[in-house]
């Protein structure tokens, strides 16, 4: 038999006057049980109230803008189940990551029982977001415990990403400038690559980095242990370490267990041919002829790489330009200098089959630009991305939600749908950057102990570093025509930069987005030498709300390339003079 219930706003944390910002169902609505009803926002963290009950909704009793407390009835609603008593509101998705329907989050005991190890705060993955932090939650007098499956702190990125790849990078660079400077009369042999002492050299670059991670966390009294957790329950972990099966239980716990490689289906990985990028960083041997699947950041950096050691390079990516992040006009430099060094570039194509021979792989290929025959490479090297760890940390042991995916949405104060769980990086959504992590480690540990503080950057910037690097930050004109966003674009052309020339690298641009009214950025883009070491500048002016005058009259030396910056806004303002005269628009 059918009742008409009220529903009404449960815990929510002791707040009360909290704004309505979102009514996502309306009378006369179906809705399921744990459907999202509304959605508040309380100190600039936002939290969805979940309905407790399926059923048809009858009346609204609040509308966008009303204050709500614990209690307040949100809706009438005619179900045939009992009135239920109201869960705990669930903090709200990044609009990265939608979420599936999850079951209300357990409420923790108010006391915890004590496991092998109990800490204040523990948290699992040691990467830049994870060791970030343990080490502030330390630094604000917290007892800490720091979970890591790997021998050495760091994580991806210190061990088997950014920074071993930076390093061959460095290397690959090197040897590219000595072969071009010929060019300018100085001409040098061909070098000799020994492979394994440039392995060894990457690898004193990691244990320098690990080193003193380790020394941090001696320094800090935070207790590292070793080895891979899942969740038990709602505040504690098994890890299974050398020694055997450890518990440790904890007050609060921040997630930051990262990502892994994804993987097309249907190849044969058991075949050591086949590599992914932690494979390419290992640097066992030279390939004569290797193939790239995905032109994406990593598949190119590690072209880069392998091409000036002196492999024959090839790149299938399934979209119509590599660098799919970032607007054509800024990938069109690099295209067009690695078009001269590769083999092949293979747009709007796909690898279809990969059959392991004795001679080598042999790849079959669909598309646009598909080789008529079946290609044999010597590598493969499989860089299409990564997916997050939401799955691999027995997450429902906690009542954490785990969207389809495999992300944990958070709030902007990096706090999961279960109160006292922080999730941070690569897996609570994309972009996966260290940078990001890092900053949502902070955000994270400052809640816990007693701040507030909100992970509500304007942008994020993105580097490859390839030859030329390409960077860029903000809104890309990608984006602002697939949203009908009005903006102008200024673009500076680096064959007008004196330092550009001086170091015969002037194949880059400079380029700005600014809204057409205020005249402020919007976004900018940078490609050639040292983009990543300059798009900073455009991060902090955005950060800033810094106009085009700002920055045109902000004083650069000279000669830099750090000055195209200041170029590329007084073409904007039409006040140039590094090139011919403009028609003046201030």
């Amino acid at each position: 038999m059918s009742q008409t219930i009220e529903i009404k706003v449960p815990d929510i944390g002791g707040f009360k006057g909290v704004a309505v910002i979102e009514i996502a169902v309306k009378p006369g609505e179906k809705i399921e049980k744990e459907q999202a009803l509304i959605s508040l926002e309380t100190d600039k963290a936002t939290m969805e109230v979940p309905s407790p009950v399926a059923g048809t909704v009858k009346e609204m009793k609040v509308k966008v803008g009303d204050k709500v407390s614990e209690g307040s009835v949100i809706l009438m609603l005619e179900s045939s189940a009992a009135a239920p008593a109201p869960a705990k509101a669930a903090p709200a998705p990044q609009a990265a990551a939608p979420v599936a329907a999850a079951q209300a989050a357990p409420t923790p005991a108010a006391k915890v029982a004590k496991g092998d190890i109990h800490a204040e705060v523990v948290v699992l993955g040691a990467g830049p977001g994870g060791y970030t932090a343990a080490f502030r939650a330390a630094d604000l007098g917290k007892q800490v415990v720091l979970i890591e499956k790997h021998a050495s702190l760091g994580g991806v990125c210190l061990n088997v990403g950014c920074i071993p790849s930076k390093a061959l990078l460095h290397v690959a660079k090197v040897i590219n400038e000595a072969e071009e400077v010929s060019h300018h009369g100085v001409t040098f042999a061909k070098p000799k690559i020994d492979i394994d002492a440039i392995r060894a050299w990457k690898e004193s670059v990691i244990g320098k980095l690990t080193g003193g991670l380790a020394s941090l966390a001696k320094q800090r009294k935070v207790q590292v242990v070793r080895g891979t957790a899942k969740f038990t329950s709602p505040n504690s972990f098994a890890v299974q370490t050398a020694e055997g099966e450890k518990i440790v239980t904890f007050d609060n716990a921040i997630v930051a267990a990262g990502s892994s490689v994804a993987r097309i289906p249907g190849f044969p990985y058991d075949d050591p041919r086949i590599i992914d990028s932690t494979g390419a960083l290992a640097l066992k041997d030279v390939p004569k002829r290797m193939l790239v699947i995905g032109g994406g950041i990593i598949g190119l950096e590690m072209a880069t790489v392998y091409e000036a050691l002196g492999a024959k390079i090839s790149v299938v990516e399934l979209m119509d330009q590599i660098m799919p992040g970032a607007d054509k006009d800024m990938v069109k430099p690099l295209h067009t200098r690695i078009a001269k060094r590769y083999e092949a570039i293979m747009l709007k194509t796909k690898v279809t089959k990969i059959e392991a021979t004795k001679a080598g792989l042999k790849v079959t290929f669909e598309g646009e630009q598909a080789p008529a025959e079946a290609q044999v490479y010597d590598k493969v090297l499989m860089a299409v991305g990564r997916r997050p760890n939401g799955r691999e940390i027995a997450a429902e042991a906690a009542g954490l939600i785990v969207n389809e995916r495999g992300f944990i949405p958070v709030d902007k104060q990096m706090r999961t749908n279960v109160p006292h769980i922080f999730a941070i990086g690569d897996i609570v959504g994309d972009p996966m950057l260290a940078h990001k992590a890092v900053h949502e480690g902070k955000v994270a540990a400052e809640n816990i102990a007693g701040h507030k503080a909100f992970f509500e950057p304007l942008t994020i910037p993105s580097v490859a570093y390839t030859d030329p690097e390409i960077a860029w930050m903000g809104l890309t004109e990608t984006q602002a025509k697939a949203q009908g966003i009005e903006y102008e674009k200024a673009s500076f052309p680096w064959a007008a930069s004196g330092r550009a020339l001086s170091i015969a690298r002037e194949e880059g641009a400079t380029k700005v987005l600014l809204d057409p009214k205020s005249r402020r950025i919007l976004g900018m883009g940078i490609v050639g030498v040292n983009a990543g070491e300059l798009i900073a500048e455009g991060v902090l002016a955005l950060e800033m709300g810094a106009d085009m005058e700002d920055i045109g009259l902000t004083i650069h030396p000279h000669p830099t390339l750090s000055e195209t910056l200041c170029f590329a806004a007084e073409m904007a303002e039409g006040t140039i003079t590094d090139i011919m005269a403009p028609k003046k628009k201030h």
